[in-house]
């Protein structure tokens, strides 16, 4: 999940695991700081508004030094409790001045700072915090890039008011109460707590636009379970299906996964409400085209609407004329959206197209969620989008007319690779060497297979027969152009890719797996694909690595040939469940599943964007990617799509007919889905190992099971 910015040089921040950071995040606002809560100068820390740091230094002095740290608590993916104690005097162990600051971010950020006074007597206490921003790019921030920009200070009717002195669009205003002195860069308090009392502080961060103040969606004094971020978090557990498997593990990793999601959860400015995911904390908190397309299908077991909304959105920035600088083309679903101020340095404008797959993803979530029980109204409104889509794809994605989707970057500016493995270095031969544009990659050609069923399944549903007979032409005919192309009988799977000479890149990936997700893989190829996925060379124990161990690019420290990512690893799972009547599939799923969870295990609860490839016998747990995103949303979803899989769930709403074949791992026991919304029906599944129990279906439906 690269974007263009990472193309350029500089030291990128480390997000790590361990004691390095502290990321709080909450719809597209997110902050970093130290575990001490503080924000330090010349780090990736700060808080982040519209793509922007508002925030580059926030460090609380008590008694002017630094308190220590005692412990960092996260009731809820936005919020934190730093716990720490004023530096005990010289020649003294203890101290009796307990510190705590709650943090709450929500389109600014609200820090509540608690002094306990545990002595008998009363103790004077000189607080201090220091506030200032730079308002620097995300991307620069990300790069590691010093900052060119900085604030203009002033205080204003006793609060700290600071302007982006380069352009006075972006803005920040600081409030604190308790009496605080206020100077520019600083508030100062000097108390006495009583023996055995507390005192206490508020301040708020609250950005502002154009010298307009961002509506707050907190308000002072309120505790953490009242505020808007809260209550939007409630308001989606309470409308999501309750997912309940007995597996401790996996019973933790969905809790996390509703938390995530639901901190990562936008709703579109428009007035209209519109539910999006941002692609992940703290880099990509925006809508990305097929991150987005992704976590909303990996979510339809929880809530369908997130994919209606995840669709309208990325229907309004659909290409709409061709330009080469953002790579905009007329049909194209966009790659990201950005606000920064480096966005058109960078992107070229808010919104880069740079992506091949997501246009194909696009067509086939709407027809998914229409399965599912998206409004049909909605559905249709959405129908002009899906067929520019095709469009695109006929006129703009298949470059030489040979029936296949492939991608060169229109400048220099661009992706060098556009399919999700988007590094310069990400697609390359058995021998190590990168491939040549223009690229045809293997899993984007089984979505635009897909993409062109959907669409024909639609097609039909509507009346439209002759469109729906000719879709299918099509879709078989790049099916079969497909097996033809792609297979390696000499290797045992589908390359890669074809390169600009129309030559297999022949490397052995992950990307296969996507193949057998969409249906475009033969099932006479299906079994020597199961056998080389399930070699050590791919499975590393903790899930599927993207590129196999004898490759020649292959590096477990890479960030695509060789490292895991658990939505790549759920999707192969998903694939794999797809030919589950395949000798090896459902035991390698299983595998892979078990892995994945363990992995989670150790980070937590919470996946990562992704991980090191290390092998399970090198090392104990797996090995964090220092740059990896977390929380971020396809990794948050893919424990999901991992349930839906070995549920065997396939329900179709318009037809008024639920599937469920279960394949349950006999580790997982029961599993139970509560309060399953398909369109107006609510249903209840429980299930273990085959056995499956439907209940609350409405008279008429049909409900298909292995026992029925």
């Amino acid at each position: 999940m690269s974007t263009p910015s990472a193309l350029n040089s500089g030291e990128p921040a480390s997000l790590g695991f361990g004691g390095d950071a502290v990321t709080l995040v909450e719809g597209a606002t997110f902050c970093r700081s130290d575990h001490h809560g503080d924000v330090l100068e010349g780090r990736s820390h700060g808080l982040f508004f519209r793509d922007s740091r508002v925030l580059s230094r926030w460090e609380l002095r008590v008694d002017g030094r630094e308190p220590e740290p005692l412990s960092v608590e996260m009731p809820e993916a936005f919020a934190a409790h730093f716990v720490s104690r004023r530096a005990p005097l010289a020649g003294l162990a203890d101290s009796t001045l307990l510190v705590v600051r709650e943090r709450l971010v929500a389109d600014g950020m609200r820090e509540t700072i608690t002094l306990h006074n545990l002595g008998t007597e009363p103790t004077v206490v000189s607080l201090e915090l220091h506030a200032d921003a730079d308002f620097a790019d995300l991307f620069a921030v990300k790069e590691g890039r010093p900052s060119l920009g900085g604030a203009e200070m002033t205080v204003v009717s006793g609060e700290l008011v600071l302007r982006d002195r380069t352009d006075h669009v972006r803005g920040l205003v600081v409030s604190a109460s308790g009496g605080a002195t206020v100077v520019p860069g600083a508030f100062s308090w000097r108390i006495v707590v009583p023996p055995r009392q507390r005192w206490q502080t508020e301040i708020v961060a609250q950005p502002t636009w154009s010298n307009q103040s961002v509506k707050s969606r907190f308000r002072t004094g309120e505790h953490l379970e009242s505020s808007a971020p809260a209550q939007k978090l409630q308001a989606w557990r309470g409308t999501a299906t309750k997912v309940d498997p007995d597996h401790r593990v996996l019973a933790e990793v969905l809790r996390r996964t509703e938390s995530d999601l639901g901190a990562l959860l936008i709703h579109d400015e428009s007035g209209e409400k519109r539910p999006f995911v941002a692609a992940g904390a703290p880099w990509y908190m925006t809508l990305f085209g097929r991150d987005s397309i992704l976590t909303a299908w990996m979510s339809l077991p929880v809530d369908y609407g997130l994919s209606l909304g995840t669709l309208q959105q990325l229907a309004d920035t659909q290409g709409r004329q061709v330009d080469p600088v953002t790579e905009e083309q007329p049909g194209r679903i966009m790659h990201e959206l950005r606000r920064g101020p480096l966005s058109a340095a960078v992107l070229g404008g808010p919104v880069y197209y740079g992506a091949v797959d997501a246009t194909p993803l696009f067509v086939m979530l709407l027809a998914e969620s229409w399965r599912w029980g998206a409004d049909e109204n909605l559905v249709r409104l959405l129908l002009p989008a899906a067929d520019a889509a095709l469009d695109w794809a006929a006129r703009y994605g298949d470059r030489d007319g040979d029936g296949f989707i492939e991608y060169r970057r229109a400048t220099d500016r661009g992706l060098v690779n556009q399919g999700w493995k988007d590094s310069f270095d990400g697609i390359n031969y058995a021998v190590g060497r990168i491939a040549e544009p223009p690229i045809a990659l293997c899993e984007v050609q089984g979505y635009q297979y897909a993409a062109l069923l959907a669409r024909a399944e639609l097609a039909e549903a509507f009346g439209e027969l002759a469109t729906a007979k000719r879709l299918r032409d099509r879709a078989q005919s790049l099916r079969a152009k497909f097996l033809d192309a792609f297979w390696l009988p000499d290797r045992g799977w589908y390359a890669l890719a074809l390169d600009g000479d129309k030559n297999p890149v022949d490397a052995l990936t992950s990307n296969i797996g996507h193949c057998l997700w969409t249906g475009i893989a033969a099932d006479e190829h299906v079994e020597s694909i199961v056998k080389q996925l399930a070699t050590d060379e791919m499975d590393s124990g903790f899930g599927l690595r993207t590129l196999a161990t004898s490759m020649g690019a292959y590096n477990p420290m890479s960030y695509h040939n060789g490292s895991v990512w658990p939505h790549d690893t759920a999707i192969v799972v998903a694939g794999l469940m797809r030919y589950k009547h395949v000798p090896g599939a459902v035991e390698l799923a299983e595998r892979l599943a078990t892995g994945l969870l363990d992995a989670a295990a150790a980070f937590g609860g919470r996946l990562p964007e992704l991980y090191c490839g290390f092998s399970r016998s090198e090392f104990r747990s797996p090995v964090p990617y220092p740059t990896s995103c977390s929380p971020q949303a396809w990794a948050s979803a893919a424990p999901l799509l991992l349930v839906r899989a070995f549920l065997g769930l396939d329900p179709h709403v318009p037809d008024r007919r639920i599937v469920v074949s279960p394949k349950l791992p006999e580790s997982w026991g029961r599993v139970s889905l509560t309060d399953l919304t398909l369109g107006d029906a609510t249903v209840h599944i429980e299930a273990e190992g085959d056995e499956v129990k439907v209940s609350g279906v409405p008279d008429g439906w049909e409900v298909v099971t292995p026992q029925s």
